[in-house]
């Protein structure tokens, strides 16, 4: 397998069409093909079928897609930790939730940046189910996101900042300054963040407290578009106390009330155990429970990943 081959099967994955993949990666649909051919011929499966619904994949199909996408980050990691290294820098691979990453970490990556002149750092968006197993492998340094069910031996787990959730509507909604009843808020249209797709975190945790069915439930690439959605009166969103705050200051926002409209919680950073000298993901993991951090991560949330100084890689991956 080439690392050609890999890139022409996850975007024919990701996109699920060999024309979208050949124009994202601008090369000929014959060239996508072709590259699909050849990994169907080593591994010895068909990896996916076209039907009238899109494309189908075997088991062995979506297994590839998943270690495709390993192994296409692992290239790009060594490729940034190479050219660190080269220039005589350091490189922390930050891995955090979709809600964290979205809000909170623009502001304090900035911040901390600011403190090493020779620090570059790569922030992968993950599932923080997932959180134990990138440490253990070393695919990431740190991560900082919901608080852990357990920790795994081997890792030590540090509250960062309290934070929370709580139910908004735009003002033309029938629920705007109304105190709302669990069975009110289930049979409302729920727009949410990709948060609400991850196994563990305080949005599934709210959404499986109301028992919100699936079908009630939008799903947008970020957490500040679906606020923008709830803006306009087309359903309930869930959003972090202090990043609605302006919003609903002007009036383009409302909270629901309620009993079962908050929900509150605790970001962690987790790591490995320190071994020898700090290393720059266990500063990071002090300095962001200080003071001047948490001002930074509930001011920075408009800040955008191109004004980060020094560079910061940004991945998102599932």
């Amino acid at each position: 397998m080439t690392p050609t081959q890999l890139r022409a099967y996850s975007a024919v994955v990701r996109l699920g069409s060999v024309k979208q993949a050949a124009a994202q990666l601008e090369v000929s649909e014959s060239a996508v093909s072709l590259n699909i051919g050849q990994l169907r011929r080593e591994l010895g499966d068909q990896l996916f079928t076209r039907t009238a619904a899109g494309l189908a994949f075997t088991p062995g199909g979506l297994r590839l897609a998943s270690r495709a996408a390993e192994l296409l980050g692992l290239q790009d990691r060594t490729v940034l930790e190479v050219s660190a290294a080269g220039r005589g820098r350091r490189l922390l691979r930050v891995a955090a939730s979709s809600l964290f990453a979205e809000h909170a970490a623009p502001g304090l990556i900035e911040l901390f940046a600011k403190r090493a002149a020779d620090l570059d750092v790569e922030l992968s968006v993950r599932n923080p189910a997932h959180f134990d197993t990138l440490l253990l492998t070393r695919t990431v340094d740190i991560a900082i996101g919901p608080q852990p069910a357990a920790v795994e031996p081997g890792l030590a787990s540090r509250p960062v900042m309290n934070y929370r959730v709580v139910l908004v509507v735009g003002p033309t909604h029938p629920l705007a300054g109304v105190s709302a009843g669990p069975h009110q808020l289930r049979e409302q249209t729920w727009l949410l963040g990709p948060s609400a797709a991850a196994d563990v975190g305080a949005v599934p945790a709210l959404l499986r407290r109301l028992g919100v069915p699936e079908e009630n439930q939008q799903i947008f690439q970020s957490h500040a578009a679906a606020l923008e959605e709830a803006k306009r009166g087309k359903g309930v969103a869930a959003g972090l106390s202090f990043t609605v705050a302006q919003d609903v200051a002007h009036g383009h926002l409302l909270h629901v009330t309620g009993p079962q409209a908050t929900f509150e919680t605790v970001w962690h950073s987790l790591m490995l155990t320190e071994q020898g000298s700090p290393s720059p993901a266990a500063e990071l993991s002090r300095f962001a429970a200080t003071p001047r951090a948490i001002q930074a991560m509930m001011r920075g949330a408009g800040v955008t990943v191109g004004h980060f100084r020094p560079s910061v890689h940004v991945t998102l991956w599932s």
